[in-house]
């Protein structure tokens, strides 16, 4: 069995942790802040899981996270994702290709008139054309995802250190040194860097070869705006999450769970828009402030798309998006020394299934699949 360090305890870090301490490995976790902290891509307790993808290659990589996650579940005696359904529209969204795809993979749906759709959810205003509905899919609560795989990882012998901020990964011997801010290191022979938007600035000084950091796509962070709007009734069940994509805008929403519980319990929609947010250099350039521009499209996209909301938001968030330009995720790495950066704004749906392919490509079991590799 090897020694590891995995830089990061979000959830791609948290997955990884989980999956090679329960494979015997020692593992250790340095994590900059708090595991799943707010200034990351995995706080909270929304995240939406769902089977809509264009391409069958995702279809059928969340079919398969699904079984993970249920096996997750199992282990960790809690329930982490809420089944919702899911609603795709709008014309450039296309929900008859969609539905395509779904016959293709398996997945259980409805290809609906837009009148019927809004005979069954009038919340909504599905303007013209078709609406696809999938009822398996959900909300995953990312935070309490993160805490259950490390408190797995934990007891398969796992460390996981908070206040570990990560600046620089060294060779050390035939292995690695990771040094932390104040000058504490910690060494293993195997590192695994899922350092989210932090990446880009790490990247470039990692004991990497020059052809592969050449080759190694480049990574755009985007601080994303959420907001959460009132129910004008309550829902007599959660809503369902959606996606509405137009040539104008592309949104989507989900029920907001813990992350805006207003005082009697209940809590609203999150509503955001896709990469509508600011670019960064890096995650340390966020400033946690909400684009005020886009609040206001979001606040007239909901009054005109939504009438099932109040449109005033009482809650916004901020969050960090990490993105290639296919959106593909990066799971290679070489030297010892593995790299994942699976975001690009939809990869929380599949992070224990992330997890083990990291876990594989880290230990040479099994290499990612092709898309994922930095060189062929």
């Amino acid at each position: 069995m090897s020694t590891y360090v995995v830089v990061g305890a979000g959830l791609t870090g948290a997955a990884a942790a989980w999956q090679l301490a329960r494979r015997g490995h020692e593992v250790t976790v340095l994590e900059r802040s708090t595991p799943a902290n707010a200034r990351g891509s995995s706080h909270g307790s929304a995240r939406i899981l769902r089977y809509g993808y264009a391409d069958p290659f995702y279809a059928r990589l969340v079919a398969e996270a699904r079984t993970e996650w249920d096996e997750l579940e199992s282990l960790a005696g809690e329930r982490l994702v809420t089944r919702t359904g899911s609603l795709d529209f709008g014309p450039a969204r296309d929900p008859a290709a969609l539905a395509s795809v779904f016959t293709e993979v398996g997945v259980d749906h409805e290809l609906l008139t837009a009148a019927a759709a809004a005979a069954r959810w009038p919340q909504f205003d599905f303007g013209t054309g078709d609406v696809l509905w999938h009822p398996a899919a959900g909300v995953v609560d990312a935070a309490a995802a993160v805490s259950a795989m490390l408190r797995l990882a934990r007891t398969c012998g796992a460390r996981v250190e908070s206040g570990r901020p990560v600046t620089s990964i060294e060779r050390a011997g035939a292995g690695h040194r990771a040094v932390c801010a104040g000058g504490r290191t910690e060494e293993a022979e195997r590192v695994i860097v899922t350092a989210g938007g932090w990446l880009p600035g790490l990247l470039p000084g990692l004991p990497l070869p020059a052809t592969f950091l050449a080759a190694f796509p480049p990574l755009q962070v985007m601080q994303e705006n959420a907001y959460h709007f009132p129910y004008r009734d309550a829902p007599p069940e959660p809503w369902p999450t959606f996606i509405h994509d137009t040539p104008e805008i592309l949104v989507y929403g989900l029920p907001g769970g813990r992350d805006a519980a207003l005082p009697d319990g209940r809590s609203g929609q999150k509503i955001a828009e896709f990469n509508g947010g600011r670019p960064l250099p890096d995650a340390t350039a966020q400033t946690g402030e909400i684009d005020p521009a886009n609040r206001d499209r979001i606040t007239a996209y909901v009054r005109r798309t939504l009438p099932g909301l109040v449109p005033e938001p009482y809650a916004e968030t901020t969050c960090l998006f990490t993105n290639t330009p296919t959106e593909d995720f990066v799971i290679d790495g070489t030297d010892g020394i593995t790299i994942a950066s699976p975001c690009s704004g939809h990869g929380a749906k599949f992070a224990p299934l992330l997890g083990r392919m990291i876990a594989d490509t880290s230990t040479g079991e099994h290499p990612p699949p092709p898309r994922f590799r930095v060189t062929a």
